[in-house]
């Protein structure tokens, strides 16, 4: 990996606010990746290459003149296909909006436009961002870059495969359940779940259900911070945000790893986890643990947690899709059909008992963080499946009873409002990225930064835990 694509954000950005490497050139570098290696993959599911190139000679045009330019100026950004882009189609995966392009900007991208980032293509997710295996009846699904036959995950697959293989240096995702975390994990990428407010949601469909929250990917931590300082901003249209989120985006450094609580949990107490996965998170914490200044097998109480997602997500796909349910029920995909129908099943007592628990499991979570500064825990519970199977249907032959459970690891923290992190720690057994998390409570999220670039740094210098690379050679012949 030597070609401009592969430069980090942070060195690129560098290089460009240095007239030491031109937005034409990274971009056609980022074009060039695209052409080579998607068609094995198809992360890249909107892309206008004379638009995207016109866009980089206005900024290297801005960086000539002298203009004072933004944190992510010329940097080629590919966002997750549920962000609304000015005039480049954004279909959600979904066949209700195949044809849809926007007149302008959602404010979370205007803002990233704003900072001088250029946003260039669109990338695959499933449906409405319904599981967690990139595909959808529109473009398909996304293969992984360690074996385009196995799912990158989702619901922000595609965004993780486009930077795992260079093709572009910052990618947009959101997360509810997991969508940021899981396709991270399985792609050997970086990922971080801001608090709520952090990134705001000024058009979210329900400000009640606030577990959603929009994330950013990078190659990297510093990559990552790049990408969420950009999106730190006060938003009074969400009443998550407030005027505190923005010290996000000041400058992090690398937490002293000696002086750290850190508490680990293999399946914090609730998740199904294969085996395999639990074997390689032991091997792993045993090649690290001892950098932290205190390592303690605990976690949180987490009660009902499956029965407060399942609650609460139900919900939030009825406030978000139940016109398209009773209007346009042909146009959609099972998962979005699943889980309005799950949702409507709920009573108002079903809906009052899950809010009663997911508070008690707010407050267990934050007072736990009273004792420990971090958690780690792995970022999926089993290794890349085929994308022919739409979900986990079972774990080492226990079979699960909703087709998120095998999300759990990922779905647990988010009812807790949690703060998360996911970095790449090697391969697993089958040759496939694995990745583990480090948690916070809501509000840590520099804590949260801090002790993952520390981590992520150590990694890289551990036998068997830096970050793991596709075989780029190998996907451009599978392309042709």
């Amino acid at each position: 990996m030597t070609a401009p694509c592969d430069l980090s954000a942070v060195a690129a950005r560098r290089l460009i606010g240095a007239r030491a490497l031109s937005p034409v050139e990274l971009m056609q570098s980022c074009l060039d990746r695209i052409a080579a290696v998607d068609p094995a993959l198809n992360a890249i599911v909107t892309l206008d290459p004379d638009a995207a190139l016109a866009d980089a000679r206005a900024a290297e045009a801005a960086v000539m003149r002298g203009d004072a330019l933004g944190p992510l100026h010329g940097l080629p950004l590919a966002a997750k296909d549920n962000r609304a882009t000015r005039g480049m189609r954004t279909t959600h995966g979904s066949l209700i909006f195949k044809d849809a392009v926007p007149e302008e900007d959602e404010p979370g991208m205007a803002r990233l436009r704003a900072a001088g980032a250029v946003i260039f293509a669109k990338t695959n997710l499933p449906e409405f961002g319904a599981g967690a295996n990139s595909t959808n009846r529109l473009f398909g699904p996304t293969g992984n870059p360690f074996d385009p036959a196995r799912t990158c995950a989702g619901s922000s697959g595609g965004s993780a495969v486009a930077l795992a293989t260079g093709m572009a240096p910052l990618a947009t995702g959101s997360d509810y359940g997991g969508s940021v975390r899981t396709p991270a994990a399985f792609c050997g990428i970086a990922g971080f779940r801001p608090s709520l407010g952090v990134a705001p949601l000024p058009g979210a469909a329900a400000v009640l259900s606030p577990f959603g929250v929009n994330g950013a990917m990078g190659r990297d931590m510093a990559d990552t911070h790049l990408l969420t300082a950009a999106m730190a901003v006060h938003d009074p249209r969400d009443p998550f945000s407030h005027p505190g989120v923005a010290a996000v985006a000041d400058p992090i450094r690398p937490a002293d790893l000696s002086s750290l609580r850190v508490a680990a949990s293999v399946d914090l107490g609730c998740a199904p986890i294969a085996q395999e996965i639990a074997a390689v998170f032991e091997e792993r914490l045993a090649g690290f643990g001892g950098l932290f200044g205190r390592l303690e097998r605990a976690h949180p109480d987490m009660g009902e947690v499956h029965d407060v997602f399942e609650v609460t997500r139900g919900v939030a796909f009825v406030a978000a899709h139940r016109d398209h349910l009773d209007n346009r029920r042909e146009l959609l995909d099972r998962n979005v059909i699943d889980n309005c129908e799950r949702g409507l099943e709920y009573s108002l007592g079903d809906v009052a008992r899950a809010q009663a628990e997911q508070a008690r499991i707010y407050r267990r979570w934050h007072a736990f963080f009273e004792k420990h500064d971090v958690l780690i825990a792995p970022a999926a519970s089993v290794s890349p499946f085929p994308h022919s199977e739409l979900f986990v249907s079972e774990i080492d032959g226990m079979p699960m009873p909703t087709y998120m459970r095998w999300l759990a690891i990922t779905y647990a923290p988010t009812m807790a409002f949690a703060t998360a992190a996911v970095l790449p720690c090697g391969l697993d057994a089958q040759g496939m990225p694995f990745g583990i998390q480090v948690l916070g409570p809501m509000g840590a999220d520099r804590k949260v930064l801090a002790a993952a670039m520390a981590l992520e740094q150590a990694l890289a210098g551990i036998e068997g835990c830096a970050r793991p690379l596709p075989d780029l050679a190998r996907l451009a012949e599978a392309a042709r």
